[in-house]
């Protein structure tokens, strides 16, 4: 029994740790190209309607009317009359497609596609995306899609149980959407100046990245206008050919900064914790409180030769048991690697570590910002 608990507080021991980014602040380096875009290029938005197909009995129910209507026109292309209200079909599930086309895409190049249920289909597993046109913004067709969708989960059941795994009513076709129009061409945005935008703005990582692109120019060329921008003056001998400067540019390392975080996913009982986070001093006390309730069946069985019959009474048991409570004390400036090992002390499990890291940053001594997603 000893061995059995201490191998469940070293799997224990092990989830926290994974869990966790457990490392002290270290120097992180990124390419330019993996931290800055172009100011005035983006990817333009797709969007199309079409249906899903294939499925076992899991799509769209007869109160979903514009999937049976779109399964009937389809047909009466094909020359197969029928009526969607006299239609039972629940192999076919409504979608909405969604994608992101970059401005530089050709025609013939490929797009993947994400397709969402709007019926009340219960999973996509196993579907497969008939052509669907993809709109633009202006409502002009770009690209057509279709394929099987890939779930990334399964789910099964039968006589009332079922088991689901990840989300499955939204499914993601690879290279599913081939481009059909060729879109407007995307010149770069220059007149003489380029400027970077910063995927994650940040007034250091600006700075920094102004100074690398100057040591490799050989010049006062670069510099940061705010936290999200860095202007940078195209030197003459680049003003015809732009795309050759910037893969020269987009190859540099940065050392990139960014602020202390902790994030957390309530729902899948996720935390990831920066590595710039610091505690202050702090004491946790963390206990449980469980009420279990069980329910007993015993057969009541009459006297012989009585008129009594035979009866099933349940019997109910309460069991209410409160944990042991662990106090533990962090010190000023505790290491991440300290906090691990108090909170295994305390056996917390990742839900208790939600609790405890909004706890701490309540009384002030969590220097992180909290993002709950």
């Amino acid at each position: 029994m000893t061995g059995l608990i201490r191998r469940s507080s070293l799997v224990t021991a092990a989830a926290v740790a994974m869990t966790f980014a457990w490392q002290t602040p270290m120097r992180a380096e990124s390419r330019l190209k993996d931290i800055v875009t172009i100011q005035g290029i983006g990817s333009a938005p797709l969007v199309g309607y079409g249906l899903v197909v294939g499925l076992n009995k899991t799509g769209d129910k007869r109160q979903t009317i514009f999937s049976a209507q779109t399964l009937a026109n389809m047909l009466s292309r094909f020359g197969v009359t029928v009526l969607a209200d006299q239609m039972k079909v629940e192999n076919v599930a409504a979608v909405v497609v969604t994608a992101e086309m970059s401005p530089y895409s050709r025609v013939g190049g490929r797009v993947d596609v994400v397709a969402s249920s709007i019926g009340d289909a219960r999973s996509l597993q196993g579907g497969t995306l008939l052509p669907t046109p993809m709109r633009g913004s202006n409502g002009d067709m770009v690209a057509l899609a279709q394929g099987p969708l890939s779930i990334g989960g399964f789910g099964a059941g039968g006589g009332g149980n079922a088991v689901m795994v990840n989300h499955l009513t939204v499914g993601r076709v690879p290279g599913g959407a081939i481009i059909q129009t060729q879109p407007p061409a995307a010149p770069l945005p220059f007149n003489g100046t380029l400027t970077l935008s910063l995927r994650d703005p940040d007034f250091t990582t600006a700075s920094r990245v102004a100074k690398v692109i100057n040591e490799r120019l050989g010049g006062p060329a670069a510099h940061a206008l705010d936290p999200g921008s860095v202007t940078l003056q195209v030197p003459a001998q680049f003003r015809d050919s732009v795309p050759e400067l910037m893969a020269q540019l987009e190859g540099l390392n940065v050392e990139t900064d960014a602020i202390a975080r902790v994030v957390i996913n309530e729902r899948t009982g996720t935390v990831v914790v920066g590595g710039n986070v610091q505690l202050g001093p702090a004491a946790v006390a963390h206990g449980s409180l469980s009420v279990r309730i069980t329910t007993r069946y015993d057969v009541s069985q009459p006297l012989p030769y009585s008129r009594g019959e035979t009866q099933v009474v349940p019997t109910q048991d309460v069991d209410v048991r409160e944990g042991t409570a662990k106090l533990v004390t962090l010190q000023e400036g505790v290491t991440l690697d300290a906090v691990a090992t108090a909170l295994n002390l305390l056996g917390a499990t990742p839900r208790d570590i939600i609790a405890i890291m909004q706890a701490l940053r309540t009384a002030g001594a969590l220097r992180a910002e909290i993002v709950v997603q």
